[in-house]
C-alpha cells in the first residue's frame, strides 16, 4: 500500500518520504501562493484558481485571500459557501462542507493527527481523520475544528471555539473545548 493510500484510509503514513504526496503538496501550495498573491480585484482569475485547488465545489462559493491547504483534492464545498480571510484546511483526509456554510476569519480545519507515543511520532508518522460540516452552519472567527469531527445542520459555532467532538443539529456551541450552550429552534 502506498503512503497516499494509507493517508486516505486513515492509517499511519509518512508524508515526507513519499514523492507522490510531496509533489501533490507542492503543486497545491504553488496554486495557493498564486491565488493569495493575485490582486483582490482579479475576481475571475481568483475564481479559476480556486477551481483548480478545490476538489469538488458547487456553483456559488467564495474564499477570501489568503487561503492555505495541503492537497485541495480532499476538499468538498457545497452551494452558497463563503469563507473570510485566512482559511487554513489541512486536508490529508476529506473535509466536506454542506450548503450555506459561512466561515469567519482565521479559522482552521485540521484533519492531520500525530501519535501520542513520542517514539512513533518522532519517526515522522501521522494519520488523518475526516471533518464533515453540515448545511446552514455559521462558524465564527478564530474557530478551530480538529480531525474526526462532524458538525450537524443548523449550527452556530461561536468565535474562538475549539471543536474537538461531534456537534448535534440545531444548536450553538462555544468555548475551549466547545460545548453546546443553546438549542436553536428551526
Amino acid at each position: 500500500m502506498t503512503e497516499k493510500e494509507k493517508m486516505l484510509n486513515g492509517e499511519l503514513y509518512t508524508p515526507d518520504n513519499d514523492e507522490t504526496l510531496f509533489n501533490e503538496r507542492i503543486k497545491c501550495k504553488t496554486l495557493c501562493h498564486k491565488y493569495n498573491n493575485l490582486l483582490p480585484d482579479k475576481l475571475d482569475e481568483r475564481k479559476e484558481l480556486l477551481k483548480q485547488i478545490i476538489g469538488k465545489f458547487q456553483n456559488k462559493f467564495w474564499i477570501e485571500q489568503p487561503f492555505y491547504c495541503d492537497y485541495g483534492y480532499n476538499i468538498e464545498i457545497g452551494e452558497n459557501f463563503y469563507s473570510n480571510h485566512n482559511l487554513v484546511i489541512l486536508d490529508c483526509a476529506k473535509v466536506k462542507f454542506g450548503d450555506n456554510v459561512f466561515i469567519g476569519p482565521n479559522c482552521g480545519f485540521y484533519t492531520a493527527e500525530h501519535p501520542l507515543d513520542a517514539k512513533t511520532r518522532n519517526k515522522g508518522l501521522e494519520y488523518a481523520k475526516p471533518i464533515i460540516i453540515g448545511n446552514n452552519v455559521w462558524i465564527g472567527g478564530g474557530v478551530t475544528i480538529v480531525a474526526g469531527v462532524t458538525v450537524g445542520n443548523n449550527v452556530v459555532i461561536a468565535a474562538g471555539a475549539v471543536v474537538t467532538k461531534d456537534v448535534p443539529d440545531n444548536c450553538v456551541i462555544a468555548g475551549v473545548p466547545a460545548k453546546k450552550i443553546k438549542d436553536i429552534d428551526n
